[in-house]
Parts: C-alpha cells; sequence; structure tokens
C-alpha cells in the first residue's frame, strides 16, 4: 500500500513541478518586449525539454563512449584495448602452433578470434532474426481470427492473449523455467514439457541446457514471443479493422478467396502497422536481458550483448569493458532506431 501511495505522490509532484517549470519559464519570458516574446515563447516549452534529453540520454551516452576507451576503474585511458579484447583472445607463444592447426582465426600474431563473443554475437542475430518475425506473424494470425469471431468472443479470446503482457519479464521467465524444469530420474516430474514428452514415450531433456542447434536459445525466445504475441495482436487488430470494406468486397466481386484477400488487399494496407511493429520488437529484442539472466545466467551459450555489460558492470566491476560493450550494442542499434523513425513517419505520411 505505501509504494501505491509513494507512487500517485510522485505522479502528483511531477505534474505539479512539471507545470510550474512551464509557467515560470513562460513568465519569464513574457517580461520581455512583445515583439521579441513572440519569437522566443516556444523557448519556454523546448528548453526544459531539450535541458532533460542531455541529462538523461546524451549525457550518459557521452560517458559511456568515453568509458570504452579507460581502464577497468575507468580512470586510465587505454584506446581500443578494450574493443580488442572482446573480439580477440591471447594465444601464449607456446600454444601459437597448436591454435594454428586447430583452424583458430588469428588477428594478430599472438590474438584469435575470441570464440565465445562471437557466440554472443550470434545468439543476438537469432534474436533478431526470429523473435521479431515470429511476433508479427503470431500476432497478425491471432488479430485476423479473433477478428472473426463476433464481438462477445472477440474481447474474451484478446483479453487471455493480451493477459501476458501484464506480467513482467522476469515472472514470465520464472513460469517458463518451471515449463522447461527437468528432475533427475527416480524423482517426481515437475516440468510440463518433460512431462508431455514421456506421456507420449520419450526421455525427459534438461532443455535448458541443450545448446546443439542453439535449441536453448530458440526456448528462450519462446517466453518473448508469448509475452508481446499479444501486444502485435492488438496493434495489427486495429488496423486491419481500419481497412475499407470498399476494398474487401471489391475483391470478393472479382472471385478472390479468403486467402488472396488477406495477402492481397489487407496485408499490403496494414503493411506500415506491421512494419512498426516489427521495429518496436527488433529494438527490445536487441536489448534483451531479463530472461537470459532469470533462466540460464548466460550459461550453456545463451549468453547475449546486454547480459555481458551485465556481467562486466555488476559482477566484475570493469567500467571500462562493460561501457565498450554498451557502445557495441548502442551501434547496432542506432540503425534501427531510425528504420523506426522512417517507419513512422512513412505510416504519418499516408494518413
Amino acid at each position: 500500500m505505501s509504494d501505491l501511495i509513494f507512487g500517485l505522490v510522485s505522479i502528483v509532484i511531477g505534474v505539479a513541478a512539471s507545470y510550474g517549470v512551464f509557467w515560470l519559464l513562460n513568465f519569464l519570458l513574457s517580461l520581455l518586449p512583445e515583439r521579441i516574446y513572440r519569437k522566443v515563447n516556444w523557448m519556454a516549452f523546448l528548453l526544459p525539454a531539450a535541458l532533460l534529453v542531455i541529462l538523461v540520454l546524451v549525457a550518459p551516452l557521452v560517458q559511456t563512449v568515453t568509458w570504452s576507451f579507460k581502464s577497468d576503474n575507468a580512470k586510465e585511458w587505454v584506446g581500443f584495448k578494450n574493443y580488442v579484447e572482446i573480439f580477440t583472445d591471447e594465444v601464449k607463444p607456446d600454444k601459437i602452433e597448436v591454435k594454428k592447426e586447430e583452424g583458430a582465426v588469428f588477428v594478430a600474431d599472438d590474438r584469435i578470434l575470441d570464440d565465445r563473443f562471437m557466440d554472443i554475437l550470434l545468439n543476438n542475430l537469432l534474436w533478431v532474426l526470429v523473435v521479431p518475425a515470429a511476433t508479427v506473424i503470431v500476432g497478425t494470425a491471432t488479430a485476423t481470427l479473433t477478428n472473426q469471431v463476433g464481438p462477445k468472443r472477440e474481447r474474451v479470446f484478446k483479453s487471455l492473449i493480451f493477459m501476458p503482457m501484464a506480467i513482467s519479464f522476469v515472472a514470465a521467465s520464472t513460469i517458463w523455467a518451471y515449463f522447461y524444469s527437468f528432475v533427475p530420474p527416480g524423482r517426481p516430474e515437475v516440468g510440463l514439457l518433460n512431462a508431455l514428452v514421456q506421456l507420449f514415450g520419450g526421455d525427459a531433456q534438461p532443455w535448458l541446457t541443450i545448446d546443439k542447434g542453439r535449441l536453448n536459445s530458440f526456448l528462450l525466445m519462446v517466453v518473448i514471443i508469448w509475452l508481446q504475441g499479444g501486444y502485435a495482436m492488438v496493434v495489427i487488430s486495429a488496423a486491419i479493422k481500419n481497412v475499407p470494406v470498399e476494398t474487401l468486397e471489391a475483391a470478393q466481386l472479382d472471385g478472390a478467396n479468403s486467402w488472396q484477400v488477406f495477402f492481397r488487399v489487407v496485408l499490403p494496407q496494414v503493411w506500415g502497422t506491421v512494419m512498426s511493429v516489427f521495429v518496436t520488437i527488433l529494438i527490445m529484442v536487441m536489448k534483451i536481458f531479463d530472461i537470459v539472466l532469470s533462466m540460464t545466467r548466460g550459461n550453456f551459450t545463451t549468453s547475449v550483448l546486454a547480459f555481458e555489460w551485465y556481467k562486466e558492470f555488476f559482477e566484475n566491476s570493469n567500467l571500462g569493458p562493460a561501457s565498450a560493450v554498451v557502445t557495441i550494442l548502442v551501434v547496432l542499434i542506432a540503425p534501427l532506431m531510425w528504420l523506426q523513425i522512417r517507419t513512422v513517419r512513412q505510416q504519418e505520411s499516408l494518413r
């Protein structure tokens, strides 16, 4: 109860403080001559927002990039050393020939590509390729189907599908960890997946430790698809309902079947919304952290960039290397942000 009261008080104070700042700036500017005031009154609204963006976004970003070129305690300049050590491993002189025979990729006389970090980048790539596409497909399918079951059933089905959105990533990870749970032979089975496998005559498996074919990483991806499928459904469903009925009737009069109507008439008209949902989930997936931390702690070849930053910063207290990992993540996310802004602008131009 105290947390609720604290939250409400914070909201009231925040709104009051914001109103006070805008009122004060507008009052100070109104003291200027009328001719000047008309030209600069916009500053009363822009300056607080610009200052907040600088303090919350720009300044921390500049500090992080700066720290990425410093030592573990962020006091001494080390140049690109952190980046070199992230991507490569040092090989001792007596092991160089052995590594060459093993086929290791040398980037310098005594340094090879770090297989572990390459696995992390591969995991991030798999998350990017699989999760947004799968979530959009699930959202589009459920949106299309629930739009056709009648108003009452539609509300019930959409509420059930959207319900996981109310669960935090950690809570969802706990639920799915029990679903994938594995217990040694001789003890009662508690994992639903293994119970189903045994029901059909199979053997229980430690699913989250199986990294062959990145199976455990794909199992982690299921969690976020389950969480975000409802969001994709709601947004895409609203777009589908806004498709002009005349276009659907014209396609049906031309003899188009249901599949042709959807793929050739409906989907092209909601493509901007689909892409917006896709890019939004894509950016979120690039920063995925909670699910990996809660279910595997990055073990068994499931680690991702955001979790590596967490380990370096909070567990190892290495400010320089942690900042370098974050900087790499920012560089990878920046083009996606540009793509999202471009998609939103295209949607606005079509309205």
